[in-house]
């Protein structure tokens, strides 16, 4: 076998104030400091590497002293640098690091906020929320971010509900939100088409020399859906939409040339809607797609492809950079942090779960079509309940046909009320967001049984977000595995103490603890004796 050392220069290194480290504590403390340029050195042939920082670098002939020899050297590394530069540059953020939309609320004005002030991007959970309230966000967060565009809003596929949907996007164009997160798409809509294409001009001096009005992010899990987003806009619904108004021809030419998406992020196995795929089973595969799409389609500018899904600690963030991410985006982790809308109860059942606390139950917005979301598991009964209401609704047509046992079980244990009492609270609810679906209702009782069973569905997470302490047990928390990574990581650091535990500080510390880790196996490929300490890089207070 050939010694690959005996093949590098014949340069030496000389120490300066700090001596050439071979110890364990020794290397964890030069890893730790990946800030600063490292040199790889050998103190005697056939003995392995050690590391030295500072001093200076000679052929070893210029001095009478020999030093070390001098194996290879690594420059700084810093978390800014983790990702796609373009990224960065492209959003107007210092880190590749996105702060993903949990539902309802959850991923609030104040974490948005806090993380566009950090040179951060984050994005608000619009979804299951009321067209009036999201347009309360949208003036809050313009309002306390004037100067910034590295914030954005989630719009969410919603089948069931095209009409809703099509409002959300006219609030979020007539806004000038600067970003939108388009998630859980089975297939593309004039929503989110519109979301992209409204707005594109030609402009020289941009990149392709179009500008975009907004970017569109897309998550994604699924090749055949990642193609949507990373193709042009179909050109059926461009020309549906300038036939509505609501594009322009001009804005329908320039849709042509560009992909809907230029930021695709790589959905793995997270929280809420999910397909539970392994990210490093996915992410290639549609990065490989990208780059298949990008030459057919000839575009000027870049795509980035980013990862998402079970990132709940350094060694998860650092796995996703090196497997060729742009960036990242957290979401199951967020909902820990001080700024969440979560009520304290249901942070302190997600607080104690571990890695296999979780499950899939069904969700509301997509209850007729059979499509899953996974939550908690420990502490709550919601999948189970869950789980027998989309059982029933299979198994019958009508609220009508349900057997009086299970008719009385559900009652007495899922709704707490008469079906006939929920229909009438779902009604008035109806009524007020969409009277359509209503007046669907009472013509089909199949879609009453539908409607009356996703409202436990939708009341199971308001519960646990207001903290109502009749309904502890009901509580729908989105979580993926990641949840248990994260608890074990901050065990007994100052991210235990619910005080400091904010978006900003758990962003920093990933980041940072990716570049360690980054940092620690850059040095192990070069034969380092890397203690496995360096690779497990504790919280601590960050600015």
């Amino acid at each position: 076998m050939v010694d690959a050392y005996a093949l590098a220069p014949a340069l030496g290194w000389l120490p300066g104030e700090r001596a050439a480290d071979f110890s364990p504590a020794g290397i964890v403390e030069c890893v730790r400091r990946f800030r600063e340029p490292v040199h790889i050195v050998r103190g005697r042939a056939g003995h392995e590497p050690g590391l030295g920082l500072g001093g200076r670098v000679q052929p070893p002939a210029a001095g009478a002293s020999p030093g070390y020899e001098l194996v290879g050297v690594l420059p700084a590394l810093y978390p800014e640098w983790l990702g796609d530069r373009s990224f960065n540059r492209t959003h107007g953020v210092r880190f590749p690091y996105v702060a993903g939309e949990m539902a309802n609320g959850i991923a609030t004005v104040a974490s948005v906020t806090a993380m566009a002030r950090a040179r951060m991007l984050g994005f608000f959970g619009a979804a299951g929320l009321a067209v009036p309230a999201v347009e309360t966000a949208v003036r809050e967060l313009r309002q306390g971010l004037p100067d910034r565009d590295n914030w954005g809003v989630n719009l969410i596929h919603s089948p069931a509900e095209p009409g809703h949907e099509e409002r959300l996007a006219d609030v979020l164009i007539r806004a000038g939100v600067p970003k939108v997160s388009a998630s859980a798409y089975l297939d593309l809509t004039p929503a989110v088409v519109r979301c992209a294409v409204a707005g594109l001009r030609a402009d020289p001096g941009a990149d392709a020399g179009i500008a975009r009005a907004r970017q569109l992010f897309a998550k994604v899990s699924r090749p055949e859906v990642a193609a949507k987003f990373l193709s042009p806009a179909p050109p059926e619904i461009l020309r549906r939409l300038v036939e509505r108004g609501q594009i322009t021809t001009d804005e329908a030419g320039l849709a042509a040339r560009v992909p809907l998406a230029e930021d695709v992020t790589v959905e793995a196995d997270s929280g809420g809607h999910t397909d539970n795929r392994p990210l490093a089973v996915v992410l290639p595969v549609i990065t490989a797609l990208r780059d298949e799409l990008h030459r057919r389609h000839g575009y000027a500018r870049p795509i980035r492809i980013g990862a998402a899904g079970g990132l709940g600690d350094p060694a998860g963030v650092a796995a996703a950079f090196a497997a060729g991410a742009a960036y990242v985006v957290t979401g199951t982790v967020n909902q820990l942090a001080r700024e969440a809308g979560l009520s304290d109860a249901a942070k302190g059942l997600l607080a104690q779960a571990d890695l296999a606390d979780v499950t899939m139950a069904p969700a509301a917005d997509m209850f007729e079509y059979g499509v899953k979301v996974q939550v908690l598991r420990r502490g709550t009964l919601f999948a189970a309940r869950a789980g027998q209401l989309y059982e029933t609704f299979l198994a019958h047509q009508t609220l009508a046909d349900i057997p009086g046992a299970t008719r009385e079980r559900l009652e007495k244990d899922v709704f707490r009320a008469t079906f006939e009492d929920c229909w009438q609270e779902t009604r008035r609810f109806w009524l007020d967001r969409d009277p359509r679906e209503v007046d669907r209702a009472e013509h089909d009782p199949r879609h009453r049984m539908a409607l009356v069973f996703r409202s436990y569905l939708g009341l199971s997470s308001r519960w646990a977000i207001t903290g109502e302490p009749t309904r502890l047990t009901d509580y729908q928390i989105w979580c993926g595995p990641a949840i248990g990574a994260f608890n074990r990581w901050v065990a007994g650091s100052p991210l235990a103490q619910t005080a400091r535990r904010t978006v900003v500080q758990i962003a920093l510390n990933l980041l940072e603890g990716a570049a360690m880790v980054t940092r620690a196996h850059q040095l192990r490929s070069y034969g380092v004796p890397v203690p496995g300490e360096a690779f497990a890089p504790r919280p601590r207070l960050l600015s």
